[in-house]
């Protein structure tokens, strides 16, 4: 954690939603005239896509079916670490781009599943902005979430975090319904073991949860909306957040416990602006005025 040089993570697995988030905060960084500097978690994955294939079919030979990009030995978590480290004392660091698909091949001049070379960062940026899987990550090796200054979870409940995959995976990516469930069972036990974990670190959770019947993700027509769905927002320390003004200002809302408020799923990106500026603001103005 670092006043001078702060560190925001938004962490959530592959369909729950983090890019949208990441919107979010983009508008906010904009609208305050914040320069953030953002690195994504794909950009620390250990292999390509040809190694990774490798990989799995070696550890499938010895007998390991769970090995996956949500693991911890398939991604470069000491880099990572290193690079909040490094960003935290000097505002300087590194990062690179995993590319997924064709779209970003003709954007980066890179094959799709390649990284990009590692390019340092833009000078004068205000904080960091991380978005991925393994944000607020504590195990043996790492301990990225002491250093963020702000940990945001995204954790749809899982049936609808399946079908946001499955629908996204299928139409920007290619992929069969099959294989795509195939992917999700193969991630299971890291799920539980490596991203469930991090939820407790985090110091704000959203939590969307549908008001439709979810109860077979894989045959799923079509993505609950917004306006089918509730968030739950969760503050691991509630202390100083003006719970009655947030439900006086968000239509629909209530308290389900003293930690946390409910919401309508279109309200979530007005939540998010009325919970996160002034948070962002005063982590920025001490920032600025310690350096």
């Amino acid at each position: 954690m670092s006043k001078k040089f702060p560190i925001i993570s938004v962490t959530g697995s592959s369909g729950a939603g983090t890019s949208t988030v990441k919107n979010t905060f983009d508008q906010i960084f904009r609208r305050e005239g914040i320069q953030a500097v953002s690195i994504e978690g794909d950009a620390f994955h250990r292999f390509n896509r040809v190694e990774m294939r490798a990989e799995l079919a070696k550890r499938h030979a010895e007998g390991n079916t769970t090995f996956s990009h949500f693991s911890y030995e398939a991604n470069e978590l000491e880099e990572l670490q290193g690079i909040f480290t490094g960003f935290g004392a000097t505002g300087r660091g590194r990062t690179r781009h995993y590319v997924h698909d064709a779209g970003e091949a003709e954007r980066f001049g890179v094959p799709p599943g390649e990284f990009t070379a590692w390019a340092p960062f833009e000078n004068g940026a205000d904080l960091l902005f991380y978005e991925g899987l393994h944000g607020a990550v504590v195990n043996d090796r790492v301990n990225l979430a002491a250093l963020a200054d702000l940990k945001i979870g995204v954790v749809p409940v899982i049936n609808l975090e399946w079908i946001q995959k499955i629908h996204r995976d299928r139409a920007a990516r290619g992929y069969s319904t099959e294989a795509v469930t195939d992917t999700i069972l193969r991630r299971m036990h890291a799920y539980v073991h490596c991203i469930c974990p991090q939820f407790t670190e985090t110091d704000i959770n959203f939590q969307r949860v549908p008001m439709v019947d979810t109860s077979n993700p894989f045959i799923a027509r079509w993505i609950p909306t917004p306006d089918e769905s509730l968030v739950v927002i969760r503050f691991r320390n509630p202390r100083g957040i003006d719970f009655p003004y947030l439900t006086s200002m968000i239509a629909g809302s209530w308290m389900s416990r003293a930690n946390s408020i409910v919401i309508p799923g279109n309200k979530q990106d007005l939540a998010m602006q009325l919970i996160l500026t002034p948070l962002i603001e005063r982590i920025v103005t001490t920032a600025r005025k310690l350096r």
